[in-house]
């Protein structure tokens, strides 16, 4: 079940994901579980991926739930992930965010349902 009436799956993870602040980070199940989803994390990646053709979604903002960026591999630099990531003042260390509980951004939280 959606949040958003017209659109797609994709296009309301990509609203998500819009609203995630600077510095900040969520994981593809949170937003899973915002959409109505919950147990769908692995589509919340899919659309994450396919959102590569748009720069005004920060797909690097969202990681698994244990801050791991396991969707590195999709960006065009090796460690372009983790450089966003760092730019915002992320600490990343061995691909995982080190500071995951301070930068946590959960929608089903800071999101009027």
């Amino acid at each position: 079940m959606s949040k958003y009436k017209d659109g797609s799956f994709f296009e309301d993870v990509w609203e998500v994901t819009k609203l995630i602040p600077k510095g900040r980070v969520t994981s593809y199940g949170a937003i899973a579980e915002y959409l109505g989803s919950k147990g769908s994390a692995r589509m919340v990646g899919w659309a994450m991926n396919a959102s590569h053709k748009s720069d005004d979604v920060p797909a690097h903002r969202v990681v698994n739930r244990k801050g791991l960026l396991t969707g590195k591999h999709h960006f065009g630099e090796f460690n372009e992930m983790q450089s966003r990531l760092e730019d915002e003042g992320i600490i990343v260390k061995e691909n995982q965010i080190q500071n995951m509980k301070e930068v946590y951004w959960d929608p089903n939280i800071e999101l009027e349902l």
